[in-house]
């Protein structure tokens, strides 16, 4: 006679048991095995001056929107933020321990007594009259939009028009349908520029569409182009339609109060709306509980990749799905693209594991926390999987990263952590237990059908981290490097891209290898790449006609001379 084999029911009550206790066994070791906790650092120095309280760059007071209050997470509700920072003491590539101090990897440079220095000349006056209303349809991703916006607000200076709130882009690759309200502050938007240009929110209705010039204003244009040729069609038309507002204004050669309200306009005015500025305002005070940490934009989306024809380290079937859709996307021009001249010339975004060797090789430690500036990474987990094994504490407002099966592997046998490892994958409970994210589902709900929105709570975690780095200077890594200049000079290391695709072909390659060699070569390669005062960057040596423009930094990555004055000590 056969054993009886038992009911599904026994077995499901013993899996449950056997769970649970597994799991009180890895807490119990948890609390009471003494684990290298974060190392403490000191966060990089506020700006001399302080932004007002609501505005970006603001850092609110620790009383406001806790990690415990109201608005937090479902993710482990009884185990306090400090038991979340355990992180086990890996030993760092290219570095003994001890190489490197913390202190200076957070400490951003001098700001060499540059203030910021944005208000009107005493010749500037308020807006006296109107000649007639300027509608703008902007284009473009949420940072693109944003710099076209503040150049239209300055065009409506020049022309001496009514600004009426501008359209966002809803037919860009996003589909994002937001209104200007949904995601910018509008009512602070119309009176922080009160003195600068009449703003509305619409078009009176008794203004017909026969009185209505489309207009494409030229690309990189001055103030002659403005009033010689746009001036004028005041004459005939009640409505100027500019149907683009991407770069229609020049970086350089523009009169200094015009300079200063771009200024006003990018830094100030373009307030986000009170929800997206609170949430984000949250997901900073939850990464500052893990201590100093780094914001990473991870350009590595969808998008970017097939905009940009990078298929460095894809598999040929993603490679396929890439080109695809830079074929049907009808804007993007340029289709045939040879993806391994792009790398060579440093166009490409850093891959996930060359920006783990990248911060690595820099002396920051495993257990820097880093928070994922991006949308949905391409491949997930797959193409995560290095920067994850160097740097645990890996963080976004929507990413599930796990965190504590790093320390179990120290506290118990590897044996029981696979058992531990095999039953957490089968348990939603155990999920919840070992995952970790920002931001909870309830409180992304509003926003995550919004790549703008999405965006811009991305912004507000980079602008106030305590270091900033970006894997390829697009226009979110351009606006936020220039406003963390304009905030006081904050540390953002921007990679060279050109230069550490060599090293990282020589790795490939086998002939140099991760370590003290690299580190010193990467080190001193970027020395001079950390968000120093500096001028702005004029055109390429030997560039000619428009695409002088092109080669220009652009204005909004770098307002200094333009906004930022030396103060005398």
């Amino acid at each position: 006679m056969q054993p009886r084999r038992p009911t599904p029911t026994a077995l499901s009550a013993f899996r449950w048991t056997l769970m649970r206790a597994v799991g009180a066994v890895a807490v119990a070791a948890l609390v009471v095995v003494h684990v290298v906790l974060l190392p403490s650092a000191t966060t990089a120095p506020d700006a001399q001056e302080l932004p007002q309280e609501r505005e970006i760059g603001y850092r609110w007071k620790t009383s406001e929107l806790r990690w415990m209050q109201e608005f937090a997470p479902p993710q482990l509700p009884k185990l306090p933020i400090s038991a979340q920072k355990v992180i086990l003491e890996m030993p760092v590539v290219g570095s003994s321990k001890g190489d490197y101090d913390l202190a200076k990897l957070w400490k951003s440079s001098s700001n060499g007594n540059f203030l910021q220095c944005v208000a009107p000349s005493s010749s500037y006056l308020p807006p006296l009259h109107s000649r007639g209303f300027l509608l703008v349809h902007t284009n473009g991703g949420l940072n693109q939009m944003r710099a076209g916006i503040s150049d239209m607000v300055a065009v409506a200076r020049l022309i001496d028009a009514t600004l009426v709130i501008p359209r966002l882009d809803k037919r860009s690759f996003w589909h994002d349908s937001s209104n200007f309200s949904n995601v910018f502050d509008e009512e602070h938007f119309i009176h922080a520029l009160a003195n600068d240009v009449k703003v509305v929110k619409k078009i009176p209705k008794e203004l017909t569409p026969t009185t209505t010039a489309v207009i494409h204003f030229r690309s990189w244009s001055g103030v002659d182009y403005y009033q010689n040729e746009i001036l004028p069609m005041w004459d005939n038309h009640l409505v100027i339609k500019a149907a683009k507002s991407d770069s229609r204004l020049a970086n350089n050669n523009l009169p200094a109060d015009i300079q200063k309200l771009r200024c006003r306009a990018f830094f100030q005015a373009l307030r986000f709306a009170p929800r997206i500025e609170a949430l984000g305002k949250l997901l900073v005070e939850r990464m500052r509980s893990y201590g100093p940490f780094i914001a990473l934009h991870l350009r590595y989306e969808k998008d970017m990749l097939a905009f940009s024809g990078c298929t460095y380290g894809l598999s040929p079937i993603e490679s396929d799905e890439l080109a695809r859709i830079r074929e049907n996307v009808s804007y993007w021009k340029i289709k045939e693209i040879v993806a391994q001249d792009q790398r060579a010339k440093g166009y490409c975004p850093l891959t996930p594991k060359e920006v783990a060797i990248f911060i690595s090789s820099l002396g920051y430690p495993p257990s820097t926390p880093i928070y994922i500036a991006a949308g949905s990474i391409y491949g997930g987990s797959s193409h995560l999987a290095d920067l994850e094994s160097r740097f645990p504490i890996l963080l976004s407002k929507v990413l599930n990263l796990c965190l504590m099966c790093y320390n179990l592997q120290t506290l118990i046998s590897p044996t029981f952590l696979s058992l531990c490892l095999c039953l957490i994958r089968s348990d939603p409970v155990y999920e919840l237990f070992l995952q970790e994210k920002l931001a909870s589902a309830q409180e992304l709900e509003p926003f995550k059908h919004y790549a703008s929105q999405m965006a811009a709570l991305d912004y507000i975690v980079s602008l106030e981290s305590d270091v900033f780095i970006p894997s390829y200077s697009g226009n979110m890594a351009r606006a936020v490097e220039g406003h963390r200049r304009f905030l006081g000079h904050q540390k953002t290391i921007k990679p060279d891209r050109k230069a550490l695709v060599r090293l990282f072909d020589k790795i490939n390659r086998g002939s140099l290898r991760e370590g003290r060699k690299l580190s010193n070569i990467i080190g001193e390669i970027h020395k001079r790449r950390q968000g120093s005062p500096r001028k702005r960057k004029g055109p390429a040596t030997g560039t000619k006609g428009m695409e002088r423009f092109r080669t220009e930094e652009v204005f909004y990555e770098n307002p200094l001379p333009d906004c930022l004055c030396q103060q005398q000590p």
